[in-house]
């Protein structure tokens, strides 16, 4: 039998079959193909997998940034406690964006305006979710930056996105996103833009302030060793799909999923043969005008028979608490089933 996702008691966000779908050339291509997943409060939750592979479209529709796009249809149910944003006015999203659900984006410099300081963009986004007055939300906005590690955070508050390094933007970033204590922060490859140093200083500081605020995190990354450091759980998307869904600990120890199999092997480690060539993924991810009929990494696998190429595999529990979408396990679970 096809599972939907790991079950979590009470969660604070939960996503239900959820398709998003692109018009393109006059037909409805779907970027995101019924994705489940649920949050609890305080859990990071990790994201992983190939640009295109519908990571960001999944998180970006949790707040449905993209609804200006009249090119855009949505199936399934987003349920952020218990109420399914897919049904809210969108005039009422501004409610629940910046306020009870944040972002941070992977290019801090153009998610930032230019034309205004740190203080004008901190403190309006305080002004606009909480009663405060200006004195309260300048208060508020050192305050934040403080938590993020800014130093002199008074002479920060005056300056200009494009006079702080990118470290320093991403850091004003998460205390924008931080500023109304979401419960739930979605961090969309928040470390992309920036150096190893800064990557690891940002990952500390996330993990850091989710233990001590207590909110929750959805993680997106391409980057398997940021998952390893801060996530407790981690969903494999290609092509639309999760296809494999464990903890980070389980899914280190046993990847299941060919595609898995081989975003881990191309990790680089210390001590490689100088001269030897580095593991890599045959190919590359198709285009949403040339999905497989089968399992969507059929084009891609070494292990794919005519079967994988004709039909997609269900997602079932090849292990306790840790699903996959491929057929060598769907035969074994449903073997088991009997």
């Amino acid at each position: 039998m096809e599972k939907q996702c790991n079950e979590c008691k009470n969660p604070i966000l939960e996503v239900k079959d959820l398709r998003v779908k692109f018009s393109v050339h006059k037909k409805w291509l779907p970027a995101v193909d019924g994705v489940n997943l649920c949050i609890q409060p305080g859990e990071i939750i990790g994201v992983v997998g190939e640009s295109g592979s519908g990571k960001s479209v999944m998180s970006q529709s949790i707040l449905r940034l993209r609804d200006h796009d009249t090119a855009v249809q949505y199936e399934g149910e987003i349920l952020f406690e218990n109420e399914d944003l897919l049904k809210r006015p969108l005039s009422k999203m501004r409610e629940i964006r910046g306020n009870d659900i944040s972002v941070i984006f992977q290019d801090p410099l153009n998610s930032l305006s230019p034309v205004h300081t740190v203080e004008k963009q901190l403190s309006e986004i305080v002004l606009l979710h909480k009663n405060v007055t200006k004195s309260e939300a300048k208060a508020r906005s050192i305050e934040m930056l403080k938590l993020t590690g800014i130093p002199n955070p008074e002479d920060c508050m005056k300056k200009y996105p494009f006079e702080l390094s990118g470290g320093m933007q991403q850091r004003v970033m998460i205390a924008m996103a931080l500023a109304c204590e979401p419960k739930l922060l979605i961090a969309d490859e928040p470390t992309t833009a920036l150096d190893v140093t800064i990557q690891e200083q940002i990952l500390h500081l996330i993990k850091e302030l989710n233990e001590k605020l207590g909110m929750s995190v959805l993680f997106i990354t391409h980057d398997m060793g940021a998952v390893a450091q801060l996530c407790h759980s981690v969903k494999v998307m290609y092509l639309g799909q999760v296809v494999e869904d464990t903890t980070t600990e389980e899914l280190f120890a046993n990847p299941l999923h060919p595609y898995t199999e081989g975003l881990l092997a191309c990790i680089p480690h210390l001590g490689v043969e100088r001269g030897k060539e580095l593991p890599t993924i045959p190919g590359t991810v198709p285009p949403l005008t040339k999905i497989p009929v089968g399992c969507h990494f059929c084009t891609r696998c070494k292990y794919a028979d005519d079967r994988c190429k004709n039909t997609q595999p269900p997602l079932v529990e090849a292990r306790k608490g840790h699903l996959v979408k491929c057929w060598k396990y769907a035969d074994q679970a449903v073997k088991e089933e009997v």
